[in-house]
């Protein structure tokens, strides 16, 4: 008989989590990873999506080895999100000056989120993607970002804003996957965990979660 499948999200995030569950996907167990998410100097991007979502994963399969848990039965699921108008990154807003400054930037103009997904297998290999969708803004007035900063929707989100919440009304065009926006692109992340031998469907199958 096979061993049970075990998934480790190395995340905390709430909507990320809830991405999973919409795939009827429950991760058995949470490990956030407390990295640096500081950009290197002149580091792109879709290069800054990459590098974090795998010290992400690395990070947590460091902290199950150190608990005595054997990695190796283990699928290690880790992502990163990045907002950026051309090479410019934007924070993950914690004040609100930064949400104020983040949406009076992305008033009335394009801009890219990247998702950077890592997964380490219980073979000892670590599988990345990147992904990236665009989005436009309408523009917003000064009453508009005033009352979405008062929401407090903003808070821990890249870029200021959440596209799930009230932020989607500001949004007249996107190009690409939705749920990467949110924080998890579903696509690609059941399409990674299944091409490494995740079994994502019995659960449908049997119409339980």
């Amino acid at each position: 008989m096979s061993a049970p499948q075990k998934l480790v999200l190395a995340s905390g995030s709430p909507r990320r989590i809830e991405l999973l569950q919409q795939a009827w996907i429950e991760p058995d167990r949470l490990l956030p990873s407390d990295v640096d998410e500081t950009p290197l100097k002149a580091e792109h991007p879709r290069s800054l999506a990459k590098r974090l979502s795998r010290s992400k994963a690395e990070k947590a399969l460091e902290r199950l080895k150190a608990e005595g848990e054997d990695s190796a039965e283990a699928f290690v699921l880790a992502a990163d999100t990045v907002v950026a108008v051309g090479r410019r990154i934007l924070p993950k807003a914690e004040m609100i000056e930064e949400a104020s400054s983040c949406l009076r930037l992305l008033s009335g103009r394009s801009h890219r989120v990247y998702t950077g997904l890592c997964l380490a297998t219980p073979k000892g290999k670590l599988r990345q993607k990147l992904v990236e969708s665009r989005v436009r803004f309408k523009r917003l007035s000064r009453e508009e970002i005033d009352a979405y900063l008062a929401s407090g929707e903003w808070r821990d989100k890249a870029g200021g804003y959440g596209i799930q919440g009230l932020a989607g009304t500001f949004v007249v065009k996107l190009v690409g996957s939705y749920s990467n926006i949110v924080g998890l692109p579903l696509y690609e992340t059941v399409g990674l965990l299944t091409a490494e031998g995740y079994k994502v469907h019995p659960n449908w199958r049997s119409g339980s979660r």
